[in-house]
């Protein structure tokens, strides 16, 4: 039962409705985008019962369109990201044509929103842009069977998300970042796979990377881990992990700001310790493990955590404002399956990594296997 003082909260989602109707739009006319790029040379006159291309039309004018961010997001933006309208509006033209003339890219989103994912995660550099987004089609690619059929009513997953493994918080916090809650009670390992959990993580950042100001803002973790047990760490393939982590970190356009983690078990803190040496020294810094939810609870805003771990609103009321949320994002992240990277030759790979030091490496796996025998031992003793 949703109280009456969330209803704010859902008046605010609504908006992304309107917003996918408008991707939609322009989703729908990238070949013919394609057809007027290829008689550049023979310009005519547009028939008016032609539909509107997106040279024509701009999805989202951040400053002054459909979707205005505030003053205070495009300061955010300015002094992080090094964005303002001149370098957007260039960056996104380059992107996008660079998308289109792609032939190893096929129905691949053009609208500002998904583009911007890219160039704001990578401080509007195109180059760097472009790698991110072969990378992200390349994970779906790879892993269909976990980044892809993203519905939040298929049962096994609805079941996921129904028990509170992950969602968002509704409020942001003081940054204005949306939070992300992991609880892993409500994962049964007997019940639920690795395959089912990856699924409900890459609805849940697909769908939060389609609003703008998360986009620029970035993403706050909170992660409970009590009543993490052996079959939490056996229910993945060592060496799937260990392509999913590798792949992960370079795929996905998300600024991670803050990870808080809370009641891990002492075998878990070798894996994450483990983690931590091979991820940048940047994400390392922000992570954090608490020792009890008083020290969470002066870090992470209590308006942001669930009442069962000292927020002021119950979980199951977030979970439900947070079904409302993928509810109106349904259509939109089940299109993102037309996307196709029809080669990776135009991934560019890291030749200098050492292979001792690969998350992708015999030594990682091995590492990972002693971890879960570990874990074992520990249960037993």
């Amino acid at each position: 039962m949703i109280t009456a003082t969330t209803k704010k909260i859902v008046a605010k989602q609504s908006k992304s409705n309107i917003e996918y109707s408008l991707h939609s739009l322009e989703f729908k006319h990238k070949n013919i985008v394609k057809k007027n790029l290829k008689k550049k040379n023979n310009p005519r006159q547009r028939d008016p019962s032609e539909p509107i291309t997106m040279k024509e039309t701009k999805v989202v004018d951040e400053e002054g369109g459909a979707n205005p961010l505030s003053e205070s997001l495009l300061k955010i933006a300015k002094r992080e990201l090094r964005e303002d309208r001149c370098t957007r509006e260039q960056s996104l033209e380059q992107l996008r044509n660079w998308v289109i003339k792609n032939e190893d890219l096929q129905n691949v989103r053009c609208d500002d929103t998904f583009l911007l994912r890219f160039l704001r995660a990578k401080k509007f550099s195109v180059p760097m842009a472009e790698q991110t987004l072969l990378k992200y089609l390349n994970i779906r690619r790879t892993f269909p069977h976990m980044s892809t059929k993203l519905d939040y009513l298929e049962p096994r997953l609805a079941d996921v998300i129904e028990q509170g493994y992950i969602f968002a918080a509704p409020q942001r916090d003081r940054h204005g970042r949306r939070v992300v809650i992991i609880n892993a009670k409500g994962l049964n390992p007997k019940l639920h796979t690795s395959c089912d959990q990856a699924k409900a993580h890459f609805l849940t950042y697909e769908c939060l990377m389609e609003d703008q100001e998360t986009q620029i803002t970035g993403l706050t973790h909170v992660g409970d881990f009590s009543g993490v047990s052996t079959a939490h760490v056996t229910n993945w393939n060592p060496t799937e992990f260990a392509r999913i982590f590798k792949w992960g970190e370079q795929s996905l356009p998300l600024r991670h700001k803050e990870i808080h983690l809370i009641n891990v078990p002492s075998t878990l803190k070798w894996l994450i310790d483990f983690v931590k040496n091979r991820v940048s020294s940047k994400m390392k810094n922000r992570l954090i493990i608490y020792a009890s939810e008083k020290e969470l609870q002066k870090s992470v805003d209590a308006k942001c955590l669930p009442l069962e771990m000292g927020g002021t609103m119950p979980m199951r009321e977030m979970i439900e404002l947070w079904k409302q949320e993928l509810a109106s994002k349904r259509d939109l992240v089940l299109g993102l399956d037309q996307s196709q990277l029809l080669s990776d030759r135009g991934i560019q790979r890291r030749s200098s990594f050492n292979s001792e030091k690969s998350s992708s490496g015999p030594n990682f796996v091995s590492q990972i296997e002693s971890i879960e025998g570990s874990f074992r031992k520990l249960e037993f003793d």
